[in-house]
């Protein structure tokens, strides 16, 4: 079922973190177990919008717009760190009571996985299992784009607001194999302006720093997950693609891979049935 975004932010909600509203949708039975989907950059939760209705049917699924992101609050002040979107989806589950539940996560949405990981091998959060689209797991073999680099520059708050939709159309172009829809990157160009979005993107950058910094508590959460671990990659990814599962396979192992050819970034947009029956095949067996 196509879910547009007028659709998508009409049947959302809100709850306050740290005095400002934050979006997010929840759908499905609550008896079921539950599903955390976490967005990637510079999009939100409606990445998962072809997933969603299907996923609704065996999971109460949960999923926000992170702060910076989306319909969410974008203030200037805060400094967005991985860490306090982890708190985000944490209050989030808070929020909602759930104790326990399963992550499917996308490119940042990896990153802020990866830390909500390394808290449950300290105490233990919940988590049942996490699936990981494509995303820089490992900054070693992360290859970010220029307009990435340019926004983490010095001059990043100024290069932002030069992002037109014209660069939009051609980033997009590059990263995704599969041609994305007219009314996808109509989309996506509403949600990183809504309220000023592109104003905070180069504080919302700065993730790629934090995975240099941070590598070994992040890479070293994969490594002794004792959570079952799948990954999901859409091989012909310029960013995070082929190259990225090689360095997984020796880092993390072989098990629960699919391997999508003829897909770039955003898998569960360019191939969502394809993602679809690799996410359900894993969870049938863990």
């Amino acid at each position: 079922m196509n879910i547009s975004l007028v659709q998508w932010q009409q049947q959302g909600l809100y709850f306050n973190f740290r005095g400002e509203r934050i979006f997010y949708r929840c759908s499905g039975n609550r008896h079921k177990p539950a599903l955390l989907l976490i967005h990637g950059f510079p999009t939100a939760s409606w990445d998962w919008r072809h997933l969603w209705t299907a996923l609704s049917q065996d999971y109460c699924v949960i999923a926000a717009d992170m702060p910076g992101f989306g319909f969410s609050a974008k203030p200037r002040s805060w400094h967005y760190s991985i860490a306090l979107q982890a708190d985000v989806q944490q209050a989030l589950l808070r929020e909602l009571n759930i104790q326990n539940f399963h992550i499917l996560a996308h490119d940042y949405g990896d990153t802020v996985a990866q830390e909500l990981l390394a808290r449950h091998a300290e105490r233990s959060i919940g988590i049942q299992s996490m699936t990981l689209l494509n995303g820089g797991l490992f900054p070693e073999t992360h290859k970010p784009l220029l307009a990435q680099q340019a926004l983490l520059s010095p001059l990043g708050f100024w290069v932002a607001k030069l992002f037109t939709e014209k660069k939009l159309r051609s980033t997009f172009a590059h990263i995704c194999y599969q041609p994305l829809a007219e009314e996808e990157l109509q989309g996506f160009l509403t949600l990183m302006n809504y309220q000023n979005g592109r104003a905070v993107f180069h504080k919302l950058i700065r993730y790629m720093s934090e995975r240099r910094r941070y590598r070994s508590r992040w890479v070293g959460a994969l490594q002794q997950s004792t959570v079952p671990l799948c990954l999901i990659n859409g091989s012909d990814d310029p960013i995070s693609g082929s190259h990225m599962v090689v360095r997984y396979r020796e880092l993390i192992g072989d098990a629960h891979i699919t391997e999508l050819a003829q897909v770039g970034h955003y898998p569960q947009i360019e191939a969502p049935d394809a993602v679809l029956q690799a996410f359900r095949s894993f969870l049938a067996v863990v």
